[in-house]
């Protein structure tokens, strides 16, 4: 194999991950709101986990990527350690898509599906049709990558010296295990690593047909791959709790073992699939050890099919096995990885830079962030509340504690929400969505901050010794009530995407503008009457203009929830 044909396949390999990246991210930007559709069911049965498991992994077009995310989810408390077992077996399933997609005989065409992809992405402006456009032109794109490493390894099949390794790997069936393993690594992709295996095997030695590789050498390497790939996950869980921790074992735990098991059951397996390959009218062969074992192999040219049956079946195998036990697993991991993460108040409890390369996922996580952060505005909102009516040093404690809190939550979220911007490759509507996340990031920390300056009215009317007649008491509950309501109904809206909600938010704004107007009218008339201490005057006046500019906030929070993907960039109340 000379110097040509080793550039040949690694330029074949490179078109082949470019191919299947491409076709992922395409599928994404065409499903991005199915997949925060299908995520929000992670609530379910250990079954259900797993049907959405293969779903996602169908879409991203990789194993790797979901069990990354789902290291993230658990570590944010978005998916119990039982759900995330079950999504992570469904990924084992979703990811043989990509070996059909290989054995899918249309190499021939190949270069047909680059050319009508290439049209639909750069000559047509529909933005669906583009999307549709990028996976077509990924799909032929994998295929030429495919092509191209085929021809660099025909060369391959006249060599002694790798025809005599792979005799090894006959005899020695772990060294074929540890072969898939170091390969998948390599590539970071499993997908990929079984893709070279299919079409190294699909290449004929001689002019009967028969495989470079059989079925007994592939299938530890489709062993090892699954070993392999569970390294992904183990480096995204360095640096994570627990709980992250606990999901990357689960991950390896499930596909090492079911490895292990595997490779002491060889011998049926292959006789398995090659009776499921002779079932279906594919030609078959005869073993080098047939007349010992029995075994036929398929013919070159039926390799990639069966690779592709091998794949699935063994997937599917070890997760039927796996399902009922799912509870001894989860007691397993958490024996292998004890305790539990400390509680941080100050922390980011949703959003995750792993997940960052799916835009749907990324922008829902930081939603829900945003989501947290006002469920401190609304303690802080209470807290104000009850500070003007009883000062006490353990609320103003916790109301600048939180409005710290704010500060830091506000610049990792924009930082997060700027990052998605620059590693992914975004559509109309999710650039749309980031810019008005952005803007009520900037209202929740700001409703912190206003917060904050009543609490420093209330200190300064402490040392001074003043306090708001009974009447004022009574306008001034009111008032926070109805701020209360907005803040609160702004959490809402923003986690459960709830327009009605947002609506009434925007509707409550004008009334909080009428009453900040007439309280300022009573206390006037209450200045007539003598009823009121003249020096709480600005203080009074200045609290209910910070509700009102409260209320602001909120009504800017309900409109990026209204408009959400038709948001056009949103004009923030500027305090005065």
């Amino acid at each position: 194999m000379d110097i040509k044909n080793i550039f040949s396949l690694l330029g074949g390999l490179a078109l082949f991950i470019f191919g299947m990246n491409q076709m992922g991210e395409g599928l994404q930007k065409s499903a991005g709101d199915k997949m925060r559709s299908i995520l929000s069911l992670l609530t379910g049965t250990t079954l259900r986990a797993v049907i959405i498991g293969a779903l996602v992994t169908v879409i991203v077009q990789s194993s790797s990527a979901t069990t990354v995310m789902v290291v993230g989810f658990v570590s944010a408390g978005l998916m119990t350690l039982p759900q995330a077992v079950g999504v992570i077996m469904g990924a084992n399933i979703g990811t043989t898509l990509t070996a059909w997609i290989v054995a899918a005989k249309i190499d021939d065409f190949a270069w047909v599906f680059v050319a009508v992809g290439f049209i639909l992405m750069f000559f047509i402006k529909k933005t669906k049709v583009r999307y549709f456009g990028q996976i077509i032109f990924a799909f032929g794109v994998l295929f030429v990558g495919l092509n191209t490493m085929g021809a660099a390894m025909r060369p391959l099949a006249q060599s002694q010296v790798f025809a005599d390794t792979l005799l090894r790997i006959k005899d020695w069936p772990v060294v074929g295990m540890l072969v898939g393993a170091i390969a998948t690594i390599a590539v970071q992709s499993s997908s990929a690593a079984v893709g070279v295996l299919q079409t190294l095997a699909s290449t004929p030695r001689d002019d009967l047909g028969t495989p470079l590789i059989t079925m007994y050498q592939a299938v530890p390497i489709l062993l090892g791959s699954n070993i392999g790939t569970t390294v992904t996950a183990m480096l995204a869980a360095i640096g994570g709790g627990r709980m992250a921790k606990r999901a990357a074992t689960a991950h390896a735990l499930f596909n090492v073992l079911g490895s292990i098991i595997m490779m002491f059951l060889i011998r049926p397996f292959v006789w398995l699939v090659n009776a499921v390959v002779g079932l279906v009218g594919h030609e078959l062969i005869a073993d080098i050890n047939t007349t010992i074992t029995g075994l036929m192999t398929p013919v070159a040219d039926n390799m990639r099919e069966s690779i592709a049956i091998s794949h699935s079946l063994f997937n599917s195998v070890n997760t039927l096995i796996w399902l009922p036990f799912v509870w001894l697993m989860v007691r397993v991991i958490r024996i292998i990885v004890p305790g539990e993460d400390p509680v941080v108040e100050k922390r980011l409890a949703y959003i995750d830079y792993k997940v960052i390369r799916s835009p749907a996922i990324a922008i829902d996580l930081a939603t829900k962030e945003l989501a947290r952060m006002t469920e401190i505005a609304m303690q802080m909102t209470k807290d104000s509340h009850e500070v003007i009516k009883n000062h006490t040093t353990e609320l103003e404690v916790r109301i600048f504690k939180n409005e710290d809190t704010l500060d830091y939550l506000e610049d990792e979220i924009v930082k997060y929400l700027s990052n998605i911007f620059r590693s992914a490759s975004l559509t109309e509507a999710d650039s749309s969505r980031i810019a008005g996340l952005m803007h009520a990031t900037n209202d929740i920390e700001r409703i912190g901050d206003h917060c904050s300056n009543i609490c420093d009215t209330s200190l300064q009317m402490h040392g001074a010794n003043l306090s708001f007649s009974d009447y004022a008491i009574v306008e001034l509950d009111e008032a926070f009530q109805l701020v209360e309501t907005m803040v609160e109904g702004s959490i809402d809206a923003l986690r459960n995407a709830d327009l009605v909600t947002a609506g009434k938010i925007i509707s409550l704004e004008n009334e909080m503008d009428k009453k900040e107007e007439k309280m300022r009218e009573s206390h006037l008339e209450r200045l007539n009457n003598g009823t009121c201490d003249p020096r709480t005057t600005v203080i009074f006046l200045e609290i209910i203009h910070t509700m009102e500019r409260i209320s602001d906030h909120c009504h800017n929070i309900a409109e990026v929830v209204v408009s959400d993907d038709q948001y056009q960039v949103h004009q923030n109340v500027t305090d005065k």
